[in-house]
Formats: C-alpha cells, sequence, structure tokens
C-alpha cells in the first residue's frame, strides 16, 4: 500500500471547487492505483461538510467526496505526493534492519 495526495472536484452551490485528497491506494501497475481508503479531503478528516472559506455556498459534504473517491484508479504521475504508507514504511525497515544484521 502507497499514500497518495492529489486534486480532486467538488460540488458546492457555488459551482465546482479543487480539494486535495489524501488516501491510502494498492498498486495495479507500475504507473497505476486503486484508492482503497480516504484519510484526508481538504484537511478536513473524512466526515461531515466544510467550506473553502466559511461561506455556505462553499459547503459540500466531506465524507460524499470520501467515499465518492473509494475505488478510483488514479495515476501516479498526475498525483502531488507519492510515499509508502506508514505500516508499510516500518516493516520495510524492519527487513533492511534485519538484512544488514543490524540488533
Amino acid at each position: 500500500m502507497i499514500t497518495i495526495t492529489y486534486n480532486t472536484a467538488v460540488y458546492t452551490p457555488a459551482g465546482w471547487r479543487s480539494e486535495v485528497v489524501t488516501a491510502i491506494a494498492k498498486q495495479l501497475t507500475p504507473k497505476r492505483v486503486r484508492v482503497v481508503e480516504v484519510t484526508d479531503v481538504g484537511n478536513n478528516g473524512t466526515k461531515g461538510w466544510a467550506s473553502r472559506t466559511g461561506a455556505n455556498r462553499q459547503t459540500y459534504s466531506v465524507g460524499g467526496v470520501a467515499q465518492r473517491e473509494i475505488g478510483k484508479i488514479k495515476i501516479l504521475s498526475a498525483c502531488t505526493s507519492v510515499s509508502l504508507a506508514p505500516d508499510l514504511r516500518q516493516k520495510t525497515m524492519s527487513h533492511i534492519l534485519t538484512a544488514i544484521g543490524a540488533p
């Protein structure tokens, strides 16, 4: 699993807006991943409602956006950030330390 960050569109009463999504994804090919869990939408978590500016006309459903993103296939070159998920990073470091004989 890897952690990715990318932009997605959210619908507000004022029209479509862009928000940053952070998600955990499973790699399908060297260039594509499938989103399995959304961890954050626009720095607002994954539940409730949010507004970019505080105005009612900018409100959108954070939970709805998070649910919509699960299962989507993303191209890694279009993601703004790609890294190993924290649990895998720890496992990878353990394997490396074991391989080099560190305690």
